[in-house]
């Protein structure tokens, strides 16, 4: 399943709408990390469909990289049940994904950039 693409006219809007797990990525098409890391998506989203995965282009969308603060592509924000929840760091496997995502909510939420 590919990754959804998100604008900054519909981010916060089907953010607020999933219910669950959300990744969104912050990538650029001629990143080649963000290319790997969207391979390790399309992997994970097959191990693990009840994870919604998101994509935003910086290219295209500079407010939203303005607003979460992205200096470095690509960058990860996890959300649980439409809420900001923190930032996401991981390796771009699936198994490093699910590891950093459980990791993560575990942990208390953290206040959205």
């Amino acid at each position: 399943m590919p990754l959804i693409q998100l604008s900054q006219f519909d981010f916060h809007h089907v953010l607020n709408e999933t219910p669950s797990t959300s990744v969104v990525m912050f990538g650029s098409p001629e990143c080649g990390a963000c290319r790997r890391l969207k391979q390790a998506f399309d992997q994970l989203a097959q191990i693990a469909p009840e994870l919604h995965l998101f994509e935003v282009d910086v290219q295209r969308d500079t407010a939203l990289a303005r607003e979460f603060e992205v200096f470095h592509l690509p960058s990860m924000f996890l959300f649980q049940n439409g809420r900001y929840h923190a930032p996401l760091h991981s390796h771009a496997t699936p198994d490093a994904l699910q590891r950093q995502i459980a990791l993560a909510l575990a942990q208390p939420a953290q206040e959205a950039p």
